[in-house]
């Protein structure tokens, strides 16, 4: 038994067993370091006097099924992230507050087969949803500028417009492209090019709410994605940003790099069929800024 004991504490898993009335009956040494609980202090006391979270429905539903049946209950970090409410050790960068935890509840049957108890095991997952966060984060975002890229851009449109045609709450698109783009990337290089973009990109997302989308359609052009906003609003955002970017000082290798941009406004309307009609709006209210001047603001609504 000793033996056991040492392989329970040694194992890099958390281990916990609870008796009939939900008392701790074991709590291994991996519990003990992330919970700052050592055994002594909570071995014999109900569970959920140290962790009142836990004393809910669906968690005490799921041990009365162990321990009346003798079933398996999972907890999958998909669905309820923790269990235990234990800081993350490692997070490869990504913003848990908790750590991400697997878990896996189980009968401890005696000799004779009748159940005695239940077992809990807690798996820390943290790395593996972190490496998952961080491919759903590839496959939205844009790899030079780290803004949304354009097929999430699309994915958000259709929800938008669903929402439009079902509550009939105003929602407006810009699209924006940097004036001459080409003349910098020929002048100055296509490194000077991709910083521009990375600044460009980046001015626009400190220039919305947060509830805004910012995303790169493709090249030298953006789209911003207003939920909540009409024409009206979105041209005053439209000149906020446009301002912004003309007044922004923009150098190379001791060169200053002069960047402006031409912003296209469209709102969704009645009777819209889709969002290519939206963008098609917005991208001929582009066109007319461009070819009256660039350096301005357009809505052909």
């Amino acid at each position: 038994m000793l033996e056991l004991d040492q392989i329970l504490n040694a194992i890099n898993v958390g281990l916990v067993t609870l008796d009939q009335d939900l008392r701790v009956e074991s709590w291994n040494h991996w519990m003990e370091t992330h919970s700052g609980l050592p055994a002594e202090g909570i071995v014999g006391a109900p569970l959920f006097k140290s962790f009142p979270a836990l004393d809910n429905p669906a968690f005490i539903r799921s041990c009365k099924s162990v321990l009346s049946f003798g079933s398996f209950a999972f907890f999958s970090q998909k669905i309820h992230h923790h269990l235990f409410p234990f800081k993350p050790v490692r997070s490869l960068g990504a913003r848990f507050d908790q750590m991400q935890q697997s878990c896996v509840m189980g009968p401890i049957r005696r000799d004779d087969g009748t159940i005695a108890s239940l077992f809990l095991v807690v798996q820390d997952v943290t790395e593996i949803a972190a490496y998952e966060q961080k491919l759903r984060e590839m496959n939205m975002r844009d790899g030079l500028t780290g803004v949304f890229n354009r097929r999430y851009l699309d994915h958000r449109l259709a929800v938008e417009l669903e929402r439009f045609k079902r509550y009939a709450r105003p929602f407006s698109l810009l699209i924006l492209d940097i004036d001459f783009f080409k003349k910098v990337n020929d002048r100055f290089g296509h490194p000077c090019g991709d910083a521009v973009l990375k600044t460009v990109a980046a001015d626009l997302s400190a220039g919305v709410r947060k509830s805004d989308l910012v995303a790169r359609y493709g090249g030298e052009e953006f789209c911003c994605l207003l939920p909540e906003t009409d024409v009206a609003g979105a041209l005053v955002v439209a000149e906020k940003l446009r301002a912004g970017a003309e007044a922004r000082e923009h150098g190379w290798e001791g060169q200053r790099v002069p960047v402006t941009i031409s912003v296209g406004a469209a709102q969704a309307k009645a009777g819209v069929v889709g969002a290519a009609e939206l963008v098609g709006r917005a991208d001929a209210a582009l066109y007319e800024a461009k070819k009256t001047g660039r350096n301005r603001v357009v809505t052909l609504d």
